[in-house]
C-alpha cells in the first residue's frame, strides 16, 4: 500500500514533470495566462496520461520493442483525440481557449516519457497511478501559474474581477516574459523548499536518454558490455 502511495504522490512535489524535471514547458508557458485555461490544458493531459499509461502497460508485451516509440504515439493520440472531441462538445469555449494546444498533447514530454519510462515495465494498476499522480502535478502547477498571472496580470481569478479601475494590472504577466518570470519563481521555490535536491544537474549524453535505443545509440549500461 505504501509503494502505490508513493507511486500516486510522486509526480505532485518530488519528481513534478514541469517544476522539477522540466517537461511540458511549452504548454505550460502557453496557456497559463489564466487558470481557468491552466486547470483544463491539465486535466486534458492527465485524463491522456492515465489511460495512455494503462493501454501501453496492458499492451508492452505486444508490442514489438523496434517499433515501441510509434505505437505509443498512436495509442496517445487516439486517446488525445477523444479529449478533444468531448472538449469540443461540452467545453466548447476552453476548447477555443486552448486551441492547438490540446491536439499538441500527443508529442507532449512527459507523456511519451511516462510510457517509455514506466508503463512499458509495470502493472496497469501502477501506471494509472503513476499517470493520475503526473497528471495531478501538471495540473496544480498550471492552475497555480495561471491563478499568478491572471491575477496580476488582468485583476481577475477565474474571470472573477478581483480589484477595482483604480488599480492598474500588470499586462506583462499576460506576456511571455511574464510567463517566464513566473515559472522560475515557482521553480526556485521548489528548488530551495527542497534544499537543492529538487533540480540536479543531469546528464543530457545519449547515454542516459530514454529513448537512446530507439534512435540508434547505445545506453549507458550497453556501452559497458560493449
Amino acid at each position: 500500500m505504501g509503494n502505490k502511495l508513493k507511486i500516486l504522490t510522486k509526480g505532485i512535489i518530488k519528481e513534478n514533470p514541469v517544476l522539477v524535471l522540466l517537461l511540458g514547458t511549452c504548454p505550460t508557458l502557453a496557456v497559463t495566462t489564466s487558470a481557468i485555461n491552466g486547470m483544463g490544458m491539465g486535466v486534458a493531459s492527465l485524463a491522456v496520461l492515465v489511460c495512455a499509461n494503462m493501454a501501453i502497460s496492458l499492451l508492452k508485451n505486444i508490442i514489438p520493442d523496434k517499433v515501441r516509440i510509434p505505437c505509443y504515439i498512436v495509442v496517445i493520440a487516439g486517446f488525445v483525440t477523444v479529449v478533444q472531441m468531448l472538449l469540443k462538445a461540452y467545453l466548447p469555449d476552453l476548447d477555443a481557449s486552448l486551441g492547438l494546444f490540446i491536439p499538441l498533447i500527443v508529442v507532449n514530454c512527459i507523456i511519451l516519457g511516462r510510457a517509455e519510462m514506466f508503463a512499458n515495465k509495470n502493472s496497469i494498476i501502477d501506471s494509472a497511478l503513476d499517470g493520475l499522480g503526473m497528471g495531478l502535478g501538471f495540473t496544480l502547477t498550471l492552475t497555480v501559474m495561471g491563478l499568478i498571472r491572471e491575477f496580476f496580470g488582468s485583476g481577475t481569478l477565474f474571470d472573477k474581477a478581483i480589484y477595482g479601475a483604480s488599480i492598474s494590472p500588470m499586462t506583462i504577466f499576460m506576456l511571455a516574459p511574464g510567463g517566464f518570470f513566473v515559472f522560475a519563481i515557482l521553480v526556485a521555490s521548489v528548488n530551495k523548499a527542497s534544499n537543492g535536491k529538487a533540480i540536479k544537474k543531469k546528464d543530457f549524453g545519449c547515454g542516459e536518454c530514454a529513448m537512446a535505443e530507439a534512435c540508434g545509440q547505445k545506453t549507458e549500461e550497453q556501452e559497458v558490455k560493449a
